[in-house]
């Protein structure tokens, strides 16, 4: 990497740092005055502070693009405030040339971006969430935490969900190959080993035939039902609290199952979308540095990346939300808005003289 390219990168990475900084400072005092709202129990105004801090790494994810693009004019638009971008034209440099130097920028913010959305920001908001929700309900012996789950042909009804796997009560119901009910289950305890096994104990079974009902009774039964503890666990996230490996496992086992996985396509489109828009920022406020904004202050870059960056957040969300409503492609209402500004993009980098 060239001395220039260097000094590019550094002048990008520190402004959108300086950018994403500020934004995330604001986005907490609002999820943290949101959480004000919610104190309930044991949770409290430092957990309320605990919980914001551990969301900031999925905001910041949230927030890339927008602080890459408004960190980017103000970094380029520095450079062509003090002519030096007119320098490296007339030094024979390319728009296609500078345009590779600073996508090497956004080669590196997508680098961020995406372990920042893997493996760092889910985990997080996914024990944020979890401390959350223990600290305000834990005395609370009426929360309604059961939940229901689908393996083939077999129905699980779980009395209580929680981070051991320890189910309670649980009704277990089959069906044979014509959807007809096959017999039912209850087990007085249950839970999952580390052999993903499901354990029922004292369990009470009442077997649909032909010529009668069967009753069968046992102190305990071995289960191996397709849901582990794995799976059992995104069922209980929400889809921005998993990994992109946990959304395309739940994903396959929705699909295996005839369920509903629109909800999490969209998520991990979305995500890889988001990922993706980080790289093309930076080429982007490349556009717009030539020109008016060339002589223009920071105030007026800052309304450009403000006005930009915001609009492609909006139209983002609100074609993600619509596909889910109105049953659209989620890769296509999730890759539409880059395919549009990667347009833009390119028109904009060709009307440059």
């Amino acid at each position: 990497m060239s001395l220039l390219s260097q000094y590019m990168l550094r002048t990008i990475l520190a402004s959108t740092a300086l950018v994403l900084v500020v934004l995330l400072a604001l986005a907490g005092l609002f999820e943290f005055i949101a959480e004000l709202d919610d104190i309930k129990g044991d949770y409290q105004t430092p957990q309320a502070i605990l919980f914001t801090a551990l969301r900031l790494p999925n905001l910041a994810f949230e927030m890339l693009p927008v602080a890459a693009l408004i960190g980017s004019l103000l970094g380029l638009g520095a450079l062509a405030g003090n002519s030096e971008i007119i320098v490296m034209r007339s030094a024979g440099f390319s728009v296609r040339r500078l345009a590779g130097m600073v996508a090497v920028s956004g080669f590196v913010l997508l680098i961020f971006t995406g372990l920042l959305g893997e493996f760092i920001g889910p985990p997080l908001d996914f024990y944020a969430r979890d401390m959350r929700m223990e600290a305000r309900y834990q005395k609370d012996d009426d929360l309604g935490n059961d939940t229901w789950v689908k393996d083939g042909s077999v129905y699980l009804h779980l009395e209580r969900v929680n981070t051991e796997f320890e189910f309670g009560s649980i009704y277990v119901f089959r069906f044979n190959e014509d959807n007809r009910l096959a017999s039912i289950a209850l087990a007085e305890n249950s839970g999952i080993d580390e052999d993903d096994n499901w354990i029922l104990h004292n369990v009470r079974e009442t077997r649909f035939r032909d010529d009668g009902v069967q009753v069968v009774e046992s102190s305990m039964a071995v289960e191996s039902f397709e849901v582990n503890a794995e799976l059992l666990g995104s069922s209980l996230a929400k889809p921005l609290s998993l990994s992109a490996r946990g959304l395309l496992v739940y994903i396959d086992y929705l699909k295996r199952n005839n369920l509903d996985a629109s909800q999490y396509e969209s998520e991990i489109w979305y995500r890889a979308s988001r990922t993706l828009t980080v790289l093309v920022m930076p080429v982007l406020s490349l556009a717009f540095v030539f020109g008016s904004l060339r002589s223009g202050g920071a105030g007026g870059r800052l309304m450009i990346g403000v006005v930009v960056g915001l609009a492609y957040y909006l139209a983002s969300e609100t074609l993600a939300n619509s596909g889910q409503v109105f049953k659209l492609d989620p890769a296509i209402v999730n890759w539409l808005p880059l395919a549009v500004l990667c347009a833009i993009t390119a028109i904009a980098l060709a009307r440059i003289r």
